[in-house]
């Protein structure tokens, strides 16, 4: 199943396009990878053609949009509550509609970190 629009996929976070303009550019934009980079081992939730939703950690990517996440959650959909757990995937890249930060997961680690500094 091919991407509809045969566009690449939207990485976005709280609704900003890394490319700003959703265009592919020809030359490397030092920003997107600095962004890429700071989304290093954080939980990303990845919309899919198929409409599957993928929760997980952010281990890497490469050139084609191919998307490595660990610690990996399936929902059929974003109205699912039950994930199914799958481990360490490779999504690829012509499947992925978007990309998002799970704020979720980044206010239970901004919370876990109050806790652990409060205890000392």
């Amino acid at each position: 199943m091919k991407n509809s629009t045969n566009s690449p996929p939207v990485i976005t976070e709280n609704n900003d396009s890394i490319h700003g303009n959703g265009k592919i550019l020809d030359q490397p934009d030092p920003h997107a990878r600095e962004k890429l980079k700071s989304w290093l081992n954080h939980f990303l939730r990845i919309k899919m053609t198929d409409g599957r939703v993928l929760t997980g950690l952010f281990l890497c990517t490469d050139r084609d949009a191919n998307v490595i996440l660990g610690s990996c959650d399936e929902y059929l959909s974003e109205d699912h509550s039950e994930p199914r757990g799958l481990g360490l995937v490779m999504v690829p890249g012509r499947h992925i509609v978007s990309i998002h930060l799970d704020d979720w997961f980044r206010d239970e680690e901004i919370a876990r970190k109050k806790r652990c500094s409060n205890s000392e």
